[in-house]
């Protein structure tokens, strides 16, 4: 199944089911009449059950009437990962870690597929990070790599904007991962029944139709069991809570000279399986303040 968060012209936010494949949906068997979010949905034990008993239904709403949102758009937390994979770590010049390199994201930086990501006007160095976000479907704590699987709903494509100055002011990478639009989440969930081996997927990340990134997802140095694992072991994850697993080689920051994001570009996240995540760019005005 692929699970969506939307909103209506009428101003309507709602959840539901995608009709037609990756490549052309046909519409939405809305979900609104039962659960408030895509994340009550989660929350629901039978949640993903009943959601699953409605897909032979006709569509309610027309693809061309929705805007997209944030595939989880209210996320307890949000998860990212650092280097976490080896050809990334390859060009970074770091040593391979022994433990998950863990940072935050804030559900208010994010933007769904379609909407514009925002280049701050204190930075020119917006750079693009395809990632695979894991969507955890039910409560953990102290799961193992074994049981794991089992607590996660499904994956979507992340664009995990990164502000590369702002990143470097100091160890700590949350200023230049929080800015307003810099992160991209979509366009929808797919459910892990569909991608019983997620690491044979490839991901790829395309700037203005040039391929920039392209990997398989078993070059991960912590694969996705190993993510949740550990990420349960130093708090509860609650369904609908997200782990982004990390880029891969090629990012902007280390082509010559660097690749940044700016006004205009559109770039493009692609994961075999799940679909293409696309967003345009747009630049903060100068000025903007509150």
């Amino acid at each position: 199944m692929k699970l969506i968060s939307y909103l209506e012209k009428s101003g309507r936010e709602s959840c539901g089911l995608v009709t037609g494949d990756a490549a052309k949906p046909t519409g939405i068997i809305d979900l609104g009449d039962r659960y408030a979010s895509l994340r009550a949905l989660l929350a629901d034990p039978s949640g993903l059950e009943y959601a699953g008993s409605r897909a032979h239904e006709q569509p309610s709403v027309a693809w061309s009437e929705v805007r997209l949102l944030p595939v989880i758009t209210d996320p307890s937390k949000i998860l990212c990962v650092g280097v976490n994979y080896a050809s990334h770590i390859k060009e970074t010049g770091r040593e391979t870690p022994t433990k998950p390199m863990i940072f935050t994201r804030f559900a208010e930086t994010q933007v769904g597929a379609n909407e514009d990501m925002l280049c701050p006007k204190v930075s020119e160095q917006f750079d693009y990070e395809g990632e695979l976000a894991v969507i955890i479907g039910k409560r953990s704590r102290y799961v193992t790599p074994e049981q794991a699987m089992q607590r996660v709903a499904g994956y979507s494509c992340y664009n995990d904007g990164s502000v590369r100055d702002w990143q470097r002011h100091s160890q700590q990478f949350a200023p230049g991962k929080n800015f307003p639009k810099t992160g991209a989440f979509g366009p929808w969930l797919v459910t892990t029944d569909e991608l019983p081996d997620i690491s044979a997927q490839t991901l790829k990340t395309r700037l203005n139709g040039e391929e920039v990134q392209n990997a398989t997802l078993d070059d991960l140095i912590f694969n996705v069991p190993e993510l949740v694992s550990y990420c349960s072991s130093f708090i509860t994850l609650e369904p609908g809570d997200v782990i982004i697993t990390g880029t891969t080689g090629g990012v902007g920051a280390f082509h010559k000279p660097p690749l940044w994001m700016k006004a205009g570009d559109t770039v493009e996240i692609e994961i075999s399986g799940i679909g293409v995540l696309r967003n345009g760019i747009i630049k903060e005005p100068a000025d903007f303040a509150i």
